[in-house]
């Protein structure tokens, strides 16, 4: 199984996308593994965003990246990167499909709701950023009867 990181980030979280936008996770198949809250201080933003530090926009995101708190998940299935990756549309809400989450939620390029990572292999370094493992969970899907 394939694992990927997801940031729902401060603009999704201050109009209240959370639930819709799990919710979109989960029907299509995908597993959340990890899950947490959590206010992003400047050394993991640095470590987070490190290869846009030297860009002239780099303050911006600082700021949109503690404005306030973010949710952090770790989301699996078969072939959830690119998945995701579709799932969310174009950085730039602007190009982003209508069913894309971008697309239906994001305003502008810069307040783009949602981080998922671009590889499986910048995946297991972001997992490791965010989560440790005790805090990712494996478990298998079953309906309980009551």
């Amino acid at each position: 199984m394939e694992r990927s990181l997801v940031l729902l980030k401060p603009d999704a979280i201050h109009r209240g996308l959370i639930g819709d936008i799990l919710a979109r996770m989960e029907r299509r198949g995908i597993k959340i593994v990890g899950l947490k809250m959590i206010t992003l201080g400047n050394d993991l933003i640095a470590d987070h965003y490190s290869h846009l530090a030297s860009k002239p926009f780099f303050p911006e995101i600082v700021a949109y990246m503690t404005a306030g708190p973010i949710v952090a998940l770790v989301a699996e299935a078969e072939g959830v990167v690119s998945l995701l990756r579709t799932m969310c549309g174009p950085t730039n809400s602007a190009d982003a499909l209508p069913g894309t989450i971008r697309g239906d939620y994001a305003t502008t390029i810069r307040y783009n709701i949602i981080h998922a990572s671009d590889s499986i292999e910048t995946a297991e370094v972001e997992i490791k950023r965010f989560f440790a493992a005790n805090e990712l969970s494996d478990y298998g899907r079953i309906v309980l009867e009551g």
